[in-house]
């Protein structure tokens, strides 16, 4: 809006309070802009197509990613309280430039704006997020085959297999970590935890207890602590999380550090930062070794448990026919490829759709428990 002044130049009070608000508006996209772009320091983001070997003139500026990341953060309120909307994320659009994602329940929802402050918005039907717990039910048998990661293992058990506190149906152990002389075995809150409702102490299974796991027979650990669950209550008035992850007491006789045969091997110790399209690989108890890629940052998602719902900030997407389901929560997620970071810990799977899988951060995982990978 062009804004006039009168005659001898003074500016009408109503224009000077409208240009005043432009300039705060203009004030604050900018610190949001800067602030994502800090946040986003650690990133080097390929451009699609890019080779992995890409030099830097071939990166995108990160400051286009920030943008979107300010304008997406700006917007989150309004979009996760719309209903049929499961979440949010910054990623590449079809022209391989950085958009806003928005992640639908289902194709019919309404109300979704064709952009936001200018910038494009993209839309995925993923299907609601939920935990990747499998459903109790009867126990599975387990093949024969001995890397089935289903089935009971001799001790020291492999990483990225069965598990569970004893009222848990089943999960998976993703990676020995230790602090000092003391070890642990990594996995989800509501995995080791049962959603918040387990004690410390308790028993922790392998294999988990849908899979045949007795308790106190088929006991690895115990569990010694773990990130309490923030749910929504109600709807739409959901606390930020940001990790759902516990760790259980064991030992080194009882915990290997390695996969089955069949899997990715032993994971490194220092971790990889996500970036986008950066293809990653897991081994969990149901699929098993899969490869996925990375394709959504910053998410923001609502996440079902059960009868619960919690949101989630700061997440990671992986895309991959396949690469997770059921029962695999609590995988670690690693670099792929076989260069210098292959097997570098990127994420903690928790929680997918129809077509996408979440991952908390490995680094907050770590930092929040002190801990490191027990890897090469």
């Amino acid at each position: 809006m062009k804004l006039s002044r009168t005659r001898g130049g003074k500016e009408p009070q109503e224009a000077r309070t409208e240009r005043h608000t432009i300039m705060c508006r203009r004030g604050a996209l900018r610190l949001a802009t800067l602030a994502a772009a800090v946040a986003l320091d650690a990133y080097l983001i390929w451009p699609v197509g890019a080779p992995a070997n890409a030099g830097l003139p071939a990166l995108l500026d990160y400051q286009d990613l920030a943008a979107a990341m300010a304008v997406q953060e700006r917007h989150n309120p309004e979009l996760l309280a719309m209903p049929g909307v499961a979440g949010t994320a910054v990623g590449f659009g079809p022209a391989g430039l950085p958009v806003v994602k928005v992640y639908l329940d289902h194709e019919d929802v309404a109300g979704i704006p064709a952009s936001l402050d200018g910038h494009r918005l993209v839309t995925e039907v993923t299907g609601p997020f939920e935990a990747r717990d499998p459903s109790p039910a009867s126990p599975e048998e387990a093949a024969a085959d001995d890397t089935d990661p289903r089935r009971s293992f001799a001790r020291p058990v492999p990483i990225g297999v069965s598990t569970g506190q004893v009222d848990v149906t089943a999960g998976t152990i993703g990676a020995r970590v230790v602090s000092g002389s003391d070890v642990f075995a990594l996995s989800n809150n509501h995995v080791y935890a049962n959603r918040n409702q387990a004690n410390k102490g308790d028993h922790i299974l392998q294999p988990g207890s849908v899979d045949g796991g007795v308790n106190p027979t088929d006991a690895i650990g115990t569990l010694h602590d773990f990130m309490p669950i923030r749910f929504c209550d109600p709807f739409p008035v959901c606390p930020a999380n940001q990790i759902d992850a516990a760790i259980a007491a064991t030992t080194t006789d009882n915990l290997g550090n390695s996969t089955p045969s069949n899997g990715y091997g032993t994971p490194r110790s220092e971790v990889l930062a996500a970036k986008l399209g950066m293809e990653v690989q897991k081994y969990g108890r149901t699929t098993g070794h899969t490869h996925g890629k990375i394709s959504g940052l910053n998410a923001t998602l609502n996440v079902g448990f059960r009868d619960n719902t919690a949101r989630f900030s700061g997440q990671i997407v992986i895309t991959g026919n396949g690469f997770s389901a059921p029962g695999d929560s609590g995988s670690l997620i690693v670099a792929g490829g076989s260069g210098p970071d292959s097997r570098r810990p990127v994420g903690l799977l928790f929680a997918g759709s129809n077509n996408s899988t979440i991952a908390n951060p490995i680094g907050l995982v770590l930092d929040h428990f002190d801990l490191r990978i027990d890897g090469n």
